[in-house]
């Protein structure tokens, strides 16, 4: 498929010029059309902040949420439709700052969406506050001394927590970006992607440059299922690029729920689940 086929015509894209969002946006549409999903399957879910602008600038369905809210709506639509793709897109601040209790119910619901962080270690809506995973000694107006707390670690605890995939990418190696995308969306179950991105505006210590002395290929022969090798490697203090840590053949959210033990049909198109007026729509979807 055609990664244009996500596009929008005459957008106004409110991102500053050089912003790594461009690139993962760019990566996520090419590991969408690898993955040959119809626009109208998909549905990209999002809090507040620059990372949750992404899925107005893609042709699907879109649910925005409240701050640090994005998971809870998007494990429901995953549950009451499982047929659907679901993939929620958040900064570092919405997902592990505000929503970084849901972040830790949803690794142990494991429903089968894909959340991708774009992680620049900065509050960037809000104009360059200090977030959860920024680095000591970055100066902020806010922070003006410097940043003194230990930065938020979601790789390690993500595999602490059992979550059944665990990534990061670097969002300006856009195909490799892409093909961790791809991993984590066919993965069956919770899938954490914590994408590391420059931000131009507000954060001149994780320049690029930063990034790219600071980042690491895994090796060859390394094995994801190794959880203590998992944690070793989220604790090192180079950031390790690609699939860190999965663990195949967890049961889904969805699947415990009874839901679906005798009847497959999604939710919304069951008849006993739905009044006159939802029949009547639906039907005429059809």
């Amino acid at each position: 498929m055609d990664p244009s086929r996500y596009d929008i015509e005459g957008l106004d894209i409110a991102w500053c010029p050089g912003c790594g969002n461009f690139s993962i946006l760019r990566a996520l549409k090419l590991a969408l059309s690898r993955l040959d999903i119809l626009p109208r399957d998909l549905v990209i879910v999002s809090g507040i902040g620059q990372a949750a602008k992404t899925p107005h600038y893609l042709r699907t369905h879109v649910f925005n949420g409240l701050h640090g809210r994005a998971l809870p709506p998007a494990t429901a639509i995953k549950t009451v439709n499982p047929g659907l793709t679901v993939i929620v897109e958040s900064g570092d601040g919405d997902m592990y700052g505000e929503g970084g209790n849901h972040l830790l119910h949803a690794i142990r619901r494991n429903p089968d969406i894909t959340c991708l962080v774009h992680d620049n270690m900065v509050y960037g809506l809000t104009k360059g506050q200090a977030s959860p995973t920024s680095r000591p000694g970055f100066k902020t107006p806010v922070q003006v001394g410097g940043v003194f707390e230990e930065p938020f670690n979601p790789v390690a605890l993500a595999v602490a927590m059992g979550a059944s995939f665990v990534a990061r990418a670097l969002a300006t190696d856009i195909e490799r970006t892409a093909d961790v995308i791809v991993r984590a969306v066919r993965h069956r179950g919770f899938s954490l992607v914590d994408i590391l991105q420059p931000c131009v505006s507000f954060n001149k210590l994780n320049t690029l440059d930063w990034f790219r002395e600071h980042t690491r290929e895994l090796p060859g022969g390394y094995d994801p299922g190794d959880r203590m090798a998992a944690m070793r490697t989220a604790l090192e203090e180079d950031l390790a690029l690609g699939v860190i840590f999965q663990r195949e053949g967890r049961p889904a959210f969805e699947e415990q729920t009874g839901i679906y033990g005798l009847d497959p049909t999604p939710l919304p198109f069951r008849a006993e689940d739905r009044g006159p007026g939802l029949t009547a729509v639906m039907r005429n979807k059809r």
